[in-house]
């Protein structure tokens, strides 16, 4: 798989994600539930924002200078974690859903960008085994962080249903 494939494939669970919010952020009748809800997807971002920069950011890095965008790009990953942080300092629920609503746009916004301009430059720019080999360190990370969440859990499925 490579790298451009697994980060769409991310995409698609993010922006499935965005519209669960959406749709239901009018809904929610406390701030501590918008605030978990921005935490949740803070993290999630943070994650998959970090992946971009460490593995597929840096060997684009000369192309981005060329166009312009080289400090554009990793401010947008500052400024998405940045507007998630404004709703947990909300004091009021019609404030805290617009603050999470703005967010999601605005990752929506950075989605697109990088839908449209920076994975199919990486697809013109680095050869195929470039990308598949970036493509396995990403494998790679996830599995990694998978097994460390799951293993302290260890509890077979028939302890779970009880057999």
């Amino acid at each position: 798989m490579k790298i451009t494939e697994a980060l769409l494939t991310e995409h698609l669970v993010f922006h499935s994600l965005f519209d669960h919010i959406e749709g239901t952020v009018a809904d929610l009748k406390t701030i501590g539930e918008i605030k978990a809800l921005a935490s949740l997807l803070e993290n999630l971002l943070k994650a998959h924002s970090d992946v971009e920069d460490e593995l597929f950011l840096g060997p684009l890095e000369h192309c981005f200078e060329q166009i312009g965008q080289r400090d554009s790009f990793l401010e947008d990953h500052d400024e998405m974690d940045q507007s998630l942080q404004l709703v947990q300092g909300a004091t009021r629920l019609k404030q805290a859903q617009k603050l999470l609503l703005a967010a999601v746009t605005h990752s929506r916004c950075h989605f697109d960008r990088e839908e449209r301009i920076v994975f199919p430059m990486a697809e013109h720019v680095l050869k195929h085994k470039t990308l598949t080999e970036l493509g396995q360190t990403w494998l790679h990370q996830r599995t990694r962080v998978v097994t460390r969440a799951i293993k302290p859990r260890s509890l077979s499925l028939q302890a779970v249903v009880g057999k």
